[in-house]
């Protein structure tokens, strides 16, 4: 169910502990693309994360997506609702463009000085815009407008050159909080199957052998004997894969690049340094890290940006603008939204996102076979989620 609402008024029509879990992506109060909804303040007001917290469940997670300049807000306003903040995750992606000011042509700017045009800009060569100088930069007849090279038309242009007032935008952050236990954690999950993270579901695939020493069951041999004089511990048992890190890559040639695989200093899985570790013993003189266990963006959670056809699908019957379908700026991958909402709701849960856009969260909730409610201000794009949840409902039955 998805209906247009505020979602201060949704949520305060809610029955209290009724929802498993809360995954959004709320605004992130950049008025971004001159959008009155993301420069309201509401991802800032700790009453709009109190009723948050009066709907979940004790124990229920909430996921929020927060903007890399505000996300510190978003923090605190979820804290201060009464959350526990459980950690900060981080979507990596290698498809952002810098929004960076050229301090140079500013200061020629400043002057009035005008600059030579000398060639195409740095990044034309990437556009599909036509031509320049008759060498074609993609398929389209002319460039147009497109970024040229200028020079430096001042001294003090010169002196400045090179530099910007913005980095590229690579990731963004997420905060992790939990609504508060009643009791241990045992107590909690066994009463409202809230409280824990499924680990198991969201790990890693790996070829590697990841036991690392971890045994499944003593048959024989015992746990606390010398690993060099009895190596026949019983049957060792192989996780599923890698133990899921607070950390998602989009898998772009950036992101892989910049996580190279490293392998200094490091054992197999079940050998030991120094061939003298014992169970039970902690002694950091004599272990030493698994291979690949760091430096290796194989450790992380591969999921790409959405493709236009993820985007769209389901939305046939709706009309196009501008060739779009899905005018949403801000859509999240199906990968990304479903792997998170695996790792916070229990199976069968009931997923709720107070701010639905194009209805990401919605879907990922019903690929994972979870129940789902959420409410958007805006008409259009409800009836986008709508369509696209009932087009994945389908295509998962």
């Amino acid at each position: 169910m998805i209906v247009v609402a505020d979602c201060r008024e949704f949520m305060a029509g809610l029955y209290q502990n009724s929802v498993d879990s809360i995954v959004c992506d709320p605004p992130y109060e950049l008025g971004f693309m001159g959008k009155r909804w993301d420069g309201s303040g509401i991802s800032y007001d700790p009453e709009v994360w109190r009723l948050a917290l009066r709907v979940l469940k004790p124990g229920g997670h909430l996921v929020a997506f927060g903007g890399t300049r505000t996300y510190h807000r978003l923090g605190c306003a979820v804290d201060d609702a009464g959350f526990e903040i459980r950690d900060s995750l981080l979507w990596l992606y290698g498809s952002g463009f810098p929004k960076s000011h050229d301090v140079s042509k500013a200061m020629d700017k400043s002057a009035c000085a005008e600059r030579e045009v000398v060639g195409p800009g740095k990044y034309l060569a990437r556009k599909p815009r036509g031509t320049w100088g008759g060498t074609a930069y993609g398929s389209e007849p002319s460039h147009g407008n497109g970024p040229v090279d200028t020079a430096q038309a001042t001294d003090l242009a010169k002196r400045w050159d090179g530099w910007g007032t913005a980095l590229k935008p690579a990731h963004e952050p997420a905060v992790l909080a939990r609504k508060p236990l009643i009791g241990t954690v045992a107590a909690n999950v066994e009463r409202y199957g809230t409280g824990g993270l499924n680990i198991d579901a969201c790990r890693v695939a790996t070829s590697e052998n990841l036991n690392g020493g971890a045994y499944a069951k003593t048959d024989s041999g015992t746990r606390g004997a010398s690993f060099t004089t009895n190596r026949a511990i019983g049957e060792y048992q192989q996780p599923t894969g890698r133990w899921p890190a607070n950390v998602c890559h989009d898998g772009s040639d950036s992101v892989m690049s910049s996580l190279p695989t490293t392998t200094s200093n490091s054992r197999a899985a079940g050998e030991y340094a120094n061939d003298r570790v014992v169970y039970n013993t902690a002694d950091p003189r004599h272990q030493a890290a698994i291979k690949g266990s760091s430096g290796s963006v194989a450790r992380f959670f591969y999921c790409a940006k959405a493709n236009k056809g993820e985007r769209e699908a389901g939305l046939d019957s709706l009309p196009s603008t501008k060739g779009r379908k899905n005018i949403h700026p801000t859509v999240k991958p199906l990968s990304l939204m479903r792997w998170l909402v695996r790792l916070v709701t229990p199976p069968g849960g009931l997923v709720l996102d107070p701010f639905c856009g194009s209805g990401s969260t919605g879907c990922a909730a019903v690929m994972e076979g979870m129940s789902f409610i959420g409410c958007d201000l805006d008409q259009h794009y409800v009836d986008i989620a709508n369509a696209r949840v009932k087009h994945w409902m389908t295509a998962t039955k």
